[in-house]
């Protein structure tokens, strides 16, 4: 009985690490990155869009470092990296997206795009170039003034987990 339990427990262990191996561009952050991607460049985002803060392209930009930082093993160098993010926020719109009975809006959609362009010095058929868009709503009776602050870092996260699934985790 225990020599079975012992064969079944090294059968076990030998089946996970060569299923763990065989995965050669697996990682448990859920990227999917070349190893020898060892460093990205992200450029200070600019911005082609009226309204925002004038602060948004650098806290963006900031953002995506950040993110890249904790869920990769890549170095964030200034320039000349293996894999480059650029782009600029190219829309920033208040939109109505409900209406009352007497035509007013009842809510509000702050809606963010960014123009991505993407190059991997390690494999170029994975550049691109292409624009990312997230929103949240606000109540109508709330100023875009009363509702940036709590709604922008929302959207910000997303676009930047949105960037980064089509950047490292080739979704």
């Amino acid at each position: 009985m225990r020599y079975t339990v012992r064969l079944w427990g090294v059968f076990l262990i030998l089946n996970s690490s060569l299923f763990t191996f065989s995965c050669g561009k697996y990682s448990f952050t859920g990227t999917t990155l070349d190893p020898n991607i060892k460093t990205i460049t992200v450029n200070t985002f600019t911005t082609s869009a009226a309204g925002g803060p004038a602060n948004l392209p650098l806290q963006f930009t900031e953002k995506l470092k950040e993110y890249y930082q904790r869920y990769t093993n890549m170095k964030v160098v200034p320039a000349n990296g293996d894999i480059v993010l650029e782009g600029s926020i190219s829309g920033y719109d208040v939109l109505p997206v409900a209406a009352t009975a007497s035509d007013q809006a009842a809510q509000n959609r702050l809606q963010v795009t960014v123009q991505v362009r993407f190059s991997n010095s390690k494999d170029e058929s994975k550049n691109f170039d292409q624009p990312f868009s997230f929103y949240q709503d606000f109540p109508a009776n709330q100023t875009l003034t009363q509702s940036e602050s709590r709604l922008l870092p929302k959207i910000q996260d997303q676009l930047v987990l949105d960037i980064f699934n089509k950047t490292a985790a080739d979704w």
